[in-house]
């Protein structure tokens, strides 16, 4: 694909991002994340180049866009699999707190699992670690092999989870073996990119959350050169049900998912701009006189290229957003 590509497809999040921000803090989920598919969606017919969306808002009774099988951008052929999260952190927006984004990630057609919405166990480290985590092993022989990756001891080894009750025992295996821990609301797709950055201070994230978001994870840190490994949980028989209508039958879901099962090929985009600030990204800031700031990354595994990308915005200048921005007032 494309190298231009990646240029493309962040300016595809800032547009969502830009359109979604305006609900922080209004205590209103439900608008931020449509208005986040709205832009998302509107902001692809500048893409060019056509893919299928693999993971997305839903099925097509579900969600009227960017719903699972949706054929979107521009071009004569499908040449690509496309997974979008408009809003990863709906709640978050809504109370105004931090670490909202808005993430694509694209592949060559056929390279991204389409993966059933359910519940995954995840596992996620940076590139020093890669090749040194088992979603099968304990959580004590896990920290153990990154603490010496990193060369750190296991007490100045940050775990990152997921403040939810199913973590509880988690949670307490971690204190036990003696690893600090940073727990987070909502939005595992950032938490898990935040362990490929030696800044965040992160070195690992252990938890249990949306198989669809394991994907998008998995192409980012393939793109960073880090390590992802999944297992789908189901949680309930509706999930199962649901793992069963993708073909996932009671054997196959002890199946182990490494980085390569969920993102093939070594041409996988990712992009991402911050909504709300966040400990990699800043969120959106609104100046007066038209004008906006969105903070973005942008990545490519073929060459390994990591783009931050601070930009400026007309409000005024650009036509989607300025419907957009009407819409959503």
């Amino acid at each position: 694909m494309d190298r231009d590509l990646a240029l493309s497809l962040v300016r595809v999040t800032e547009i969502a991002a830009l359109v979604s921000a305006r609900y922080m803090g209004r205590g209103d989920k439900t608008s931020a994340d449509q208005a986040a598919v709205d832009g998302m969606r509107a902001a692809f017919n500048l893409v060019n180049t056509k893919g299928q969306v693999v993971i997305g808002e839903g099925e097509l009774d579900e969600a009227p866009m960017l719903y699972i099988g949706e054929i979107i951008g521009k071009g004569m052929d499908v040449e690509a699999d496309i997974a979008v999260d408009p809003l990863d952190g709906t709640s978050l927006v809504a109370k105004g707190l931090p670490n909202a984004i808005s993430v694509i990630a694209m592949a060559p057609k056929g390279c991204l699992l389409n993966a059933p919405d359910t519940y995954m166990k995840k596992i996620a480290v940076g590139p020093k670690a890669r090749g040194k985590i088992n979603i099968d092993a304990t959580i004590e022989e896990n920290l153990s092999n990154v603490a010496k990756a990193l060369n750190k001891d296991i007490s100045d080894l940050t775990v990152i989870i997921q403040d939810r009750e199913r973590h509880n025992g988690i949670i307490e295996e971690v204190r036990r073996v003696g690893a600090r821990i940073k727990l987070f609301g909502e939005g595992d797709v950032a938490a898990a990119i935040a362990t490929a950055f030696e800044d965040t201070g992160v070195d690992i994230m252990i938890s249990i959350g949306g198989a669809p978001e394991g994907v998008i994870t998995a192409c980012a840190l393939k793109c960073m050169g880090g390590d992802f490994q999944g297992k789908l949980y189901p949680m309930s028989q509706a999930e199962r049900d649901r793992c069963e209508e993708f073909g996932w039958t009671e054997d196959k879901l002890e199946q182990v998912l490494t980085i390569d099962d969920l993102a093939k090929g070594e041409d996988i985009f990712f992009a991402a701009t911050g909504i709300t600030d966040g400990d990699l990204l800043k969120g959106v800031v609104y100046y007066g006189d038209k004008l906006a700031k969105t903070h973005s990354i942008v990545m490519r595994s073929r060459s390994g290229t990591i783009r931050f990308i601070e930009a400026r915005h007309r409000l005024d200048k650009n036509e989607i957003l300025k419907n957009l921005l009407k819409k959503h007032h």
